[in-house]
This record gives structure tokens, sequence and C-alpha cells, in this order.
């Protein structure tokens, strides 16, 4: 019997197998130039790019709420992205979602020889370990040929900027690249402060966003001496931004319907959000 059927499998089920063809088919005739869909039939690669990128990130907020609903439904939208830009390589004869499919499959069996082959693995940092070498084999690299510059840069290719700053930095400390302790973070953090503030004054726009990047990736260095997530605190700072606006919002339209947010003076929309701060507290 394969180990891929020693367990009920999703990859029998004739709806699942009949569910993923009519994706399929649906998006081949939304591509199809006679008679598909104006829009999808505009679509490359490069002007999907965004769409890919919301669509992954509305999945990460559904799962976050724990809303099963909601991530079935973000998750059949992140399947489209997969589906289409299959469909267009395709189209231009350079690959087919049966490659990336069976390629992905592969590479996971590769990967998990303690599963898959005869390999021991007991720890989920041993299994870490084995994929990045396992990796690194896979592309004729050696622990002694990898270049840690290139594995930075990788990260600021493919990460979000807060999450590529917290790695780059992660593994830049781990090589030894790091401050003696907290005060000299703190230290850079002011200079860092100080060296923003004159280019507002008195530089381009191209050397204040330099300046500001300096600034923020010293943050990220403060949270990572204290073990915090600055994606996770700026999603949070999000969050609670929007409820207390929505909050001011909702009153100004329960009590002034014909007056709009933009005519009330900074004072009252002060007032007015210190008021939604304070009930949302109460409720946490």
């Amino acid at each position: 019997m394969s180990r891929f059927s020693s367990h009920p499998s999703a990859a029998t089920d004739p709806d699942v197998l009949a569910a993923l063809q009519q994706l399929i088919e649906v998006v081949e005739r939304l591509r199809d130039p006679e008679g598909g869909c104006p829009w999808d039939l505009e679509q490359t690669p490069q002007t999907l790019i965004p769409y890919v990128i919301e669509e992954a990130y509305e999945v990460v907020d559904a799962l976050r709420r724990n809303d099963p609903e909601a991530v079935a439904e973000e998750l059949g939208d992140l399947l489209l992205q997969v589906v289409l830009q299959a469909q267009i390589a395709r189209e231009n004869q350079q690959f087919s979602l049966a490659e990336v499919a069976r390629g992905i499959a592969e590479k996971l069996v590769r990967r998990h020889p303690h599963v898959f082959g005869d390999a021991t693995t007991q720890t989920p940092e041993e299994v870490r370990q084995s994929w990045e070498r396992i990796k690194a084999e896979e592309k004729g690299e050696t622990a002694q040929s990898q270049s840690v510059s290139a594995k930075l840069r990788r990260y600021g290719q493919t990460l979000p900027p807060l999450m590529a700053g917290m790695k780059i930095s992660q593994k830049a400390a781990g090589m030894g690249f790091e401050w003696e302790n907290i005060a000299g973070v703190w230290e850079k953090f002011h200079e860092e402060l100080g060296e923003f503030q004159h280019a507002l004054e008195c530089e381009s726009r191209e050397r204040q966003e330099e300046e500001l990047g300096d600034l923020l990736f010293v943050l990220i260095n403060i949270a990572r001496w204290q073990g915090l997530d600055p994606s996770a605190a700026l999603q949070g700072t999000n969050d609670r931004f929007v409820d207390r606006f929505s909050r001011v919002e909702a009153w100004i339209q329960q009590t002034h319907r014909d007056r709009p947010l933009s005519d009330f003076s900074l004072e009252e929309l002060e007032a007015l959000w210190q008021q939604a701060k304070a009930e949302l507290a109460k409720k946490a």
C-alpha cells in the first residue's frame, strides 16, 4: 500500500477532484479569446501580483480571526490566483498547473525523508535543519559555499518589509553582527531619529526615505531584542485605529447626520477619539 493511501485522503475524494476540475474549466473559459472576460483576458502575470499579495493577506486575516467560513472563502480566492497564473503560463507554453502541483509534491517528498524515507528526525528543529540542508544540496550549495548576504537579499526580495527586516536582523545577529547590549540599540535609535529629522528639514525626498528606513530598521532591532513581533504590533495598531475611528464615525452619523466628519474641529474629534478609546478599553 502506498504511503499516501494509508489514511482516508482528499486525493481520492471525487467531490474534491470534480471541484478542482470545475475551477480549472471556469478559468479557461474566462481566458477564452472567443467570448471570455475582457478583464481576465487583459491580465498578465505581472498585473496580477497585487491580487496575489492581497488574497494572501486576506487569508492571514481570516486565520487570525479564527473564522473557518472566511478562511474557506479566502483560500478559494488565493487558489484562483494560482490557477489563473498557471493558465496564463500554459497559454504561453511555459508550464501547466499539473507541473506546479507535481513539482511541489515531489519537493515535499524529497525534503521529508523522515516521513517518506528511512531517515529519523525527532524534533521540529531537526526537521528545519534537514530541510535547509536538502534545499542547499538541491541548489548545489554547501554550508561553506552559502553566502550570508545572498540569504539576506532573498529575505528582502521575498518577504513583506517588516518581516524581512526582522529576518535580516536575526540572521545578521546570529553571525555576530550585533550590539553588545540594548543600550547600544537605543543609542543607535536616537542617532537615526536625529538624522531623520535633519533629512526632513534639509535634504531631498530620497534621503528622507532612506533615513526613515534606517529609523524603522532600528525599531525592528529593538523589537527583536525585546522578543516582540513588529508585524503583529503594527497590525494590532491598525486594527485599534480602525475600531476607534469606526466608533467616532458611527457616533457622528447617529447624532449629526447632516454634518460630515470633516466639519468637526480637531478638538472635537480628539474628544470623541478618547471616548471611543475608553469604551473599547472597557470591553477588552
